[in-house]
């Protein structure tokens, strides 16, 4: 019998139909909520300061209305309830006219809790990595296997083309993030989530904008394990000592995984290549082959947690297994962009030195024997600093040729507190990695495009839109394959 479920104390209403508006709607996760919102019938409008694809065309495909840029009038005549998304600051006119009309307001997890996981079996994917593509892992093999999820990700699993789904199953996965909920809000979006199966990948400094030290995270996390029911399953990376410290006073369920001998679920016999990854899966009743289309052991690391939470939620373990063979990926994650005169091009939304090291690693698995160029731009709030600067030279040094862009907005950090760009360079380049800095995407665009050669993987590492370098990289290697067949 399955457990009795979750509901919470439940504060937000809306009257049936209710008029929704979105502060701050073009974010990956705002977006998925004003579709889910869409599709429980309420009427939803939103703004930003830059409305552009693919979050503009997938709402404007909804008719759901979003303006772009902030302006009190949008809020003219009053909607029943105003969402304030967690990038929006004190100052925004939005924001300012909602407090000053005391308009009702809420923050996204809060709406979620309220309003939308009532009723719902939560799945909850926290962690510093892999949140993103284990939500995605899970939510597609639930889907492939008949289940129907209802999913809200951070980001774009390519099988489904946007964030968010309302399904018709009971079970609602979530990306749980440790990022804060809003800026009345300062606790960790993921506090607000109670789930019937968790998973805690591992645990790292991130997010030094708001979290001093590596302690002040650890304590986040170990407070959200401190309230998931007892009843629940928690899924721990097994072979991270912060997550497994992290899970150690937890009064749930706790199962490990990972590739040690101590995890109840281990990875064996991992081969990688470019078609993918193999392993098998051996757990508490027996061993199982599983195969992947995507490379990198963490994406293994990431589909063992995602087909045991599968299990638990009732989708048998061959069945879950069988279902990883067709997960087609994430957006940014790896995302093949486009191959022009035999350069290929390559996005990651990496911006850590674990994800940087582990998804350099994945791209020479991939692209074997092949030169990998990776471009980083420092941009996440942890990398503008210098918080990893003695830990990023070794990470980046996986690739073969690497150019690093100038910190984003550095001018508002001070010398002391920002990421070396030219110390970082010499130091890649002591390793024997030859390495260079550009102030922007086009700097680094013109400084590579004379050496581009058939057979070159560039791989961009930035969690934003960085000047467009994707495209300018296409069009400068099919540029340079022009003029060598002259």
């Amino acid at each position: 019998m399955r457990p009795a479920r979750f509901s919470g104390d439940t504060i937000v209403k809306l009257p049936e139909g209710g008029h929704v508006h979105l502060i701050g709607i073009c974010g990956t996760a705002m977006a998925g909520l004003a579709g889910l919102l869409r599709a429980r019938g309420y009427r939803v409008t939103g703004s930003d300061e830059g409305v552009y694809p693919p979050m503009s065309t997938w709402l404007e495909s909804l008719g759901i209305r979003a303006d772009s840029g902030f302006d009190a009038r949008h809020l003219h005549p009053d909607p029943d309830l105003v969402v304030i998304g967690n990038a929006i600051r004190r100052g925004n006119p939005e924001a300012e006219d909602t407090l000053d009309r005391r308009l009702p307001f809420v923050s996204l997890p809060v709406l979620m809790k309220d309003l939308l996981l009532p009723g719902t079996r939560p799945a909850v994917i926290a962690g510093t990595h892999g949140k993103t593509t284990t939500s995605s892992m899970l939510a597609h093999i639930l889907s492939a296997t008949g289940a129907d999820p209802s999913f809200l990700i951070g980001g774009i699993p390519l099988g489904a083309g946007a964030p968010a789904h309302l399904g018709r199953g009971d079970v609602f996965v979530l990306e749980g993030d440790e990022y804060d909920t809003a800026f009345f809000d300062k606790g960790p979006k993921l506090m607000h989530y109670i789930p019937d199966v968790a998973i805690l990948n591992a645990v790292e400094m991130d997010h030094a904008d708001i979290y001093r030290d590596l302690e002040m995270v650890k304590l986040q996390f170990r407070r959200w394990v401190n309230i998931i029911p007892r009843r629940s399953l928690l899924l721990v990376h097994g072979d991270d000592a912060n997550a497994v410290e992290v899970a150690g006073k937890a009064l749930c369920r706790v199962e490990r995984f990972g590739e040690g001998p101590s995890n109840e679920w281990r990875i064996e016999a991992m081969e990688d290549g470019p078609s993918g990854t193999t392993f098998t899966l051996a757990g508490p009743h027996g061993k199982i082959p599983v195969s992947l289309p995507t490379a990198g052991a963490f994406n293994a690391r990431n589909a063992v947690a995602a087909i045991v939470a599968a299990q638990e939620l009732g989708t048998a373990l061959p069945r879950a297994a069988e279902a990883m063979a067709s997960f087609p990926g994430v957006r940014r994650r790896l995302e093949v962009r486009g191959d022009a005169g035999g350069v290929v091009v390559v996005d990651d939304f990496a911006h850590h030195p674990t994800a940087i090291r582990e998804t350099l690693r994945a791209a020479h698995s991939r692209w074997p024997g092949r030169r990998i160029i990776g471009i980083l731009e420092p941009r996440s709030w942890s990398l503008r600093r210098n918080l990893f600067q003695a830990e990023l030279p070794a990470a980046l040094a996986g690739a073969d040729r690497v150019a690093v862009a100038a910190v984003f907005h550095g001018e508002a950090l001070s010398a002391q507190e920002r990421l070396d760009v030219p110390r970082l360079v010499r130091e890649v380049t002591a390793l024997g990695v030859p390495a260079f800095e550009a102030e922007d995407a086009e700097g680094i665009v013109a400084a590579l495009a004379p050496e581009l050669r058939s057979g070159d993987v560039v791989l961009v590492m930035s969690n934003g839109g960085f000047g467009g370098i994707h495209e300018r990289l296409l069009v400068a290697a099919a540029a340079s394959a022009a003029a060598r067949a002259i």
